[in-house]
C-alpha cells in the first residue's frame, strides 16, 4: 500500500489527465464496424491530395457576430507544398488597419508549425501549438484551421459513409496526439467528413469535453479553374458564442514560379512576391 501511495507521488499529474481525458465515441454510420484499413487508405490518399504547384489566393473574412455590426477583412494567401507537407504564408491587415500587416508562416502536416510578423517587428516569432487557437484579426479564422493537423493524427476511427450537405462522404473522428491534447484540453477530437466523389474536406467539427461539436468548418463551395478543383468559401461557425466567419475566395493564380525562399520564415519581414496581374483569375 505504501509503496502504491509512493509511485502515485512521483508520476506526473499530467499522465493522470491524459489517462481520465474524454474519447468520443465514433458514429458508426451503417451496421457494424466499418474496414478500417479502407478508412485509413482513404485518409492516406486524401494527405497527398491539394492545389498543384505554387498559388495565390486573393479573400475576405466577412465576420458575422451573432451581436454586433458585420465587418470585412482582407488577406492573401500564397501555398505550396515542402517535405513536411502543405506550406502557405498569409497576409492580413494589422492592429492598426491598412497602414500595417499581420504575416504568418503556416507549416501543415504531421509535424505542423507556424511564424509570425507584424509591421515594425526586427524578425519573426516562433509561434507555440498553444498560439496556433488564437482568433486571426478578430476572426472565427485560427491558425489551427488552416494547418489543420488533425488530418495527420494517426489515432483515428473510420466511421463509414454518411451524407453530409446531402453528399456521400466518408466519416471519420481523429483524436488528438498527447502534445495536442495538451496545448488545449478542452479539445477531445476532431470529426471529419471527406466527399466521395471529389475527395475533398466537407466539413470539420472541433469536438469540445463533453464530445459535442464547439466548432465547425464547413466547405459551401467548390469552383474549377482550368484542371484544379479551388474551395470557393467556407463558413467557420462557433457554437459557443455562436459568432460566424465566411471564407470567400475573390481571385485565384496558379502554377506559379517564385523564388525559393518565398516559404522562409526569414522572409516573412519582406514583402511576399508581386503577382503578375495576367496570371489573377476572378472566382
Amino acid at each position: 500500500m505504501f509503496l502504491a501511495l509512493a509511485l502515485i507521488a512521483v508520476v506526473p499529474a499530467g499522465v493522470f489527465a491524459q489517462a481520465q481525458r474524454f474519447r468520443p465515441p465514433p458514429k458508426f454510420a451503417g451496421i457494424g464496424k466499418p474496414d478500417q484499413s479502407e478508412g485509413r487508405a482513404v485518409l492516406q490518399a486524401f494527405r497527398q491530395q491539394g492545389i498543384a504547384g505554387t498559388y495565390w489566393l486573393a479573400f475576405e473574412l466577412r465576420v458575422m457576430p451573432r451581436k454586433g455590426a458585420e465587418r470585412t477583412v482582407a488577406g492573401q494567401l500564397l501555398g505550396t507544398r515542402s517535405d513536411g507537407g502543405p506550406v502557405s504564408r498569409l497576409t492580413m491587415p494589422g492592429e492598426h488597419g491598412a497602414a500595417s500587416e499581420q504575416r504568418w508562416l503556416i507549416q501543415s502536416g504531421a509535424q505542423p508549425a507556424a511564424w509570425s510578423w507584424q509591421s515594425g517587428a526586427a524578425a519573426p516569432l516562433v509561434l507555440t501549438g498553444a498560439d496556433s487557437f488564437r482568433s486571426v484579426s478578430g476572426t472565427d479564422l485560427t491558425l489551427f484551421d488552416l494547418q489543420m493537423p488533425f488530418l495527420y493524427w494517426e489515432d483515428f476511427v473510420y466511421e463509414g459513409l454518411a451524407k453530409i450537405r446531402g453528399r456521400p462522404a466518408h466519416s471519420f473522428v481523429l483524436y488528438p496526439p498527447a502534445g495536442q491534447a495538451a496545448q488545449r484540453s478542452q479539445l477531445t477530437g476532431v470529426r471529419v467528413a471527406l466527399d466521395t466523389q471529389f475527395g475533398a474536406l466537407v466539413q470539420a467539427e472541433l469536438l469540445g469535453p463533453n464530445g459535442k461539436p464547439e466548432k465547425s468548418i464547413t466547405i459551401l463551395g467548390l469552383k474549377k479553374v482550368g484542371e484544379q478543383w479551388l474551395v470557393r468559401e467556407i463558413d467557420l461557425r462557433n457554437a459557443v458564442t455562436r459568432d460566424k466567419t465566411r471564407f470567400i475566395v475573390k481571385s485565384a493564380a496558379l502554377n506559379l514560379q517564385l523564388p525559393a525562399d518565398t516559404f522562409a520564415a526569414s522572409a516573412l519581414a519582406r514583402e511576399a512576391p508581386v503577382i503578375p496581374s495576367a496570371a489573377i483569375q476572378p472566382l
